[in-house]
């Protein structure tokens, strides 16, 4: 299996904070009697894979199992599903939308008052969460909590395919995409060794990085992630970001971290010496686990390389593919050149 083909097999998964299971059991399944690996209380799949030899500086990299989505909450006498979001997530792309909720993954659809009902300022007003139902079609409150119950988590349903010019789109590429990179490299014959961590709740304030971080005290630690890609229409030049085709993005601060000076400048340079195409992170913005793992115990220095994506947090993601095969190819770079550094 390919490194697409594994990404579109995780994004088949559901995953929300809190829920990561099926995207874990899978990450087992692929890495059993490949390398030494054990799970945390918390749910992080922490590796370790042998290399040729063992290095100076302890090395992590890291790419969470989780994504956002929504939580149950109510279910009303009518059959109808009150929830809240699981994460970052736009109310105004979620209306009409279809989940799948539970471990049954019951389809459902999120709905709320027919736009010709509303008034002038319902419509003027994006809803919020709290104005908005998911129908499952029961006929009443017992109908319904024979297939769901409050907790249950719910995620977009959403395709997995290719699409124009080498994109590809689906639910959960942040940060499906970044595992599938990890399984890739893990795969491979390392010069160093490494340890590789699949972590929990990211998307509800990096709760697993702050028990890895704390658990294997890296020295250096990287985040594999996907960050925003805003270069689409009705964006000015400075807030775009990141393009995609550009190749991986390093980050040299966002609103989480100031990144290490030497490992922004080492990752531009492995990039450039090997003919990678890379590209700096144009402004400061969003955030990652890196910060977890920069303040756990003894602090670690810390680099992010991410995917340039489309769409984020939102029912479907886009990526370059090409941007994919550049970042694994950059990261295996790295390992090498960050391990002595």
């Amino acid at each position: 299996m390919n490194i697409i083909e594994n990404l579109e097999k995780l994004c088949s998964l559901c995953g929300v904070s809190g829920w990561e299971d099926p995207v874990r059991e899978e990450i087992l399944r692929q890495l059993k009697g490949t390398c030494d690996v054990r799970v945390d209380a918390l749910g992080n799949v922490i590796a370790h894979k042998k290399g040729a030899a063992t290095p100076k500086n302890k090395l992590l990299l890291s790419a969470h199992m989780d994504e956002v989505g929504f939580i149950i909450t109510y279910i009303e006498d009518s059959g109808l599903l009150r929830f809240t979001n699981v994460g970052g997530i736009d109310s105004r792309v979620v209306v009409g939308k279809a989940v799948e909720i539970g471990d049954a993954r019951i389809y459902g659809v999120v709905g709320t008052k027919a736009v010709h009902l509303q008034e002038e300022a319902e419509r003027s007003e994006p809803l919020k969460l709290d104005k908005l139902t998911i129908d499952i079609g029961a006929r009443d409150k017992a109908d319904a909590l024979a297939v769901v119950r409050p907790g249950d988590r719910a995620v977009f349903s959403a395709p997995f395919g290719r699409m124009g010019d080498g994109r590809l789109y689906g639910r959960a590429l942040d940060d499906r995409a970044g595992c599938a990179i990890l399984l890739e490299l893990l795969g491979r014959d390392l010069p160093w060794d490494c340890f590789f961590s699949f972590t929990v709740q990211e998307e509800i304030g990096c709760v697993g990085a702050d028990t890895v971080g704390y658990e294997l005290n890296p020295d250096i630690a990287i985040a594999v992630e996907a960050t925003t890609a805003s270069d689409i229409a009705g964006v000015d030049p400075d807030k775009v970001v990141c393009s995609q085709g550009a190749g991986p993005v390093v980050s040299f601060m966002d609103r989480g971290a100031v990144y290490d000076r030497a490992l922004y400048t080492l990752a531009l340079e492995t990039a450039k010496r090997h003919g990678i195409p890379c590209q700096c992170k144009a402004g400061v913005f969003g955030g990652n686990e890196s910060r977890s793992f920069q303040t756990a115990r003894s602090g670690a220095r810390i680099l992010a390389v991410s995917l340039p994506c489309r769409y984020i947090h939102s029912p479907t993601n886009l990526l370059a593919e090409a941007d994919i095969h550049h970042t694994a190819a950059l990261l295996e770079k790295l390992i090498d050149a960050a391990a002595q550094a």
